[in-house]
């Protein structure tokens, strides 16, 4: 099947292959993403070596599985050992006697190889440094979806893998537009509003996207993977963590208090809502949670480091604990049966704003400022008589600040009297309470566009859904 997306991963994977020097890529993402996928293609399975690490499995059911592969792709037979380094040595005496020009070897799941006391790590890194790094033929591929572990033991290593990667290649989800890539593929026929929808619900993850049904609607598919009996993301949240963090319990006890409010919660506020006292500890699970692209990190307009906000960005864990974690499967049609809910409208509008932000490079290409350096922040002030907030700044080099509005609606958005009134007294208030001398440029971001009047005249910039597809 050939590949949807990722033409710069695949354009890494083709230098390595071509470079004619020993290559160390490492691969890392999400659970879901795509990653073995990817590479699997890339390479039409033709590897000189293939194994995939078992989710807690033993040190020695994994040494049987690499035995049992190498014995494969070997067409010899090597024994059963019982350490890392002999399995290590059994591959460098397969791969020597091979006569190919290059060759390629593709080890899944690393992370979950190195067992406790298994020494894993340490035989990997005698098999690389004593061996492989001199090998000019060798391209050795490995892959995880423990994002944490891929970073601190490999690519980030400081012991005796450091700088030993030749390339890193970090996944993310799919851009709208490689979800519009995808869905086709599959002959999904959706308007892009229903796309958009779909995406705000499971993001851009591709296993997710394919569990979608081409003959149901998207609200039923939605039910179906949801909400239906044994629906196949209703479980998928428990296990996403234990496949990423040994302390999977403590990483979804700071994302559930970080959904608990849709602006997000500054560090201190999460310390304080889960009672930790190891500032540290946090630190380290909010970098953790970053890097897997389960959370953002934002920072108010003028903002310091300490007030830095934290945000829900996978679209996916937010659904799910917005609707699925305490439905309890009372209503297996539960998302059809909200079409016109309160809950589902406001989830809607903060959906789409994770959306926005997932996708600002094409909002800046809508602009024209591809190449002017920006900041994206958020910006918020509250008196005793007022509230003012701005869903999204764009603090531009170029001496202008886009004061974003986002709106998700089925039609073009109507610009009232009053509501442009509203957006010129928060233009001002941020004006006055920010000293800005920068211009300010009102921009409506909206799914359907805007309802042509008097007043949506006054609107300097205007970004569509349609925008947020490009490449």
């Amino acid at each position: 099947m050939e590949i949807v997306g990722r033409n710069k991963e695949q354009e890494i994977l083709r230098q390595c292959y071509e470079s004619g020097k020993p290559e160390l890529v490492a691969v890392y993402g999400r659970r879901r993403v795509g990653k073995t996928w990817l590479v699997r293609q890339f390479f039409n399975d033709s590897f000189d070596f293939y194994m995939t690490g078992v989710y807690l499995g033993s040190r020695e059911e994994q040494l049987a599985l690499f035995n049992k592969q190498l014995n494969k792709y070997s067409k010899s037979y090597f024994p059963v050992v019982g350490n890392w380094f002999d399995a290590f040595d059994q591959l460098k005496t397969y791969l020597s006697h091979s006569r190919k020009k290059r060759l390629v070897v593709f080890i899944d799941e690393l992370p979950w190889l190195d067992t406790q006391r298994s020494r894993f790590k340490t035989a990997f890194e005698y098999f690389w440094n004593s061996w492989g790094a001199a090998q000019e033929r060798l391209m050795l591929v490995v892959c995880g979806s423990a994002t944490t572990w891929m970073i601190g033991n490999l690519i980030g290593d400081k012991g005796g893998l450091y700088n030993r990667i030749t390339r890193s290649m970090h996944l993310a989800p799919f851009s709208l537009n490689e979800t519009e890539l995808y869905l086709k593929s599959k002959k999904m026929v959706m308007s892009r509003f229903q796309m958009a929808e779909t995406y705000m619900a499971v993001g851009g993850i591709p296993y997710y996207l394919s569990l979608l049904n081409p003959s149901l609607s998207p609200t039923q598919n939605i039910d179906e993977l949801f909400f239906a009996k044994d629906a196949p993301l209703a479980t998928e949240y428990d296990f996403l963590f234990r496949s990423l963090f040994k302390e999977s319990g403590l990483y979804k006890s700071v994302v559930e208090a970080i959904s608990s409010k849709n602006k997000g919660l500054t560090q201190k506020e999460i310390k304080e809502a889960l009672h930790i006292g190891n500032s540290g500890k946090l630190s380290d699970v909010l970098n953790n949670l970053c890097k897997c692209d389960i959370i953002s990190k934002y920072y108010a307009f003028g903002k310091v480091e300490r007030d830095a906000l934290f945000q829900i960005t996978d679209p996916y864990i937010h659904f799910y604990l917005t609707f699925v974690r305490n439905s309890k499967g009372r209503d297996e049609h539960r998302w059809s049966n909200m079409l016109d809910n309160p809950t589902r409208r406001a989830w809607c509008g903060y959906a789409f704003e994770q959306v926005c932000l997932l996708h600002i490079p094409q909002i800046k290409q809508k602009l024209g400022i591809t190449g002017v350096l920006t900041d994206v922040c958020s910006w918020n002030s509250r008196t005793e008589d007022s509230c003012e907030q701005i869903d999204m700044i764009i603090d531009r080099r170029d001496n202008v600040i886009n004061l974003c509005e986002i709106k998700f609606s089925k039609a073009p958005y109507e610009i009232t009297r009053n509501y442009l009134e509203r957006l010129y007294e928060r233009l001002e208030a941020f004006r006055n309470k920010t000293s800005t001398r920068k211009a300010l440029h009102i921009t409506m971001i909206t799914a359907c566009g805007l309802k042509r009047n008097t007043y949506s005249t006054e609107i300097q910039n205007e970004i569509e859904l349609d925008d947020l597809f490009v490449p």
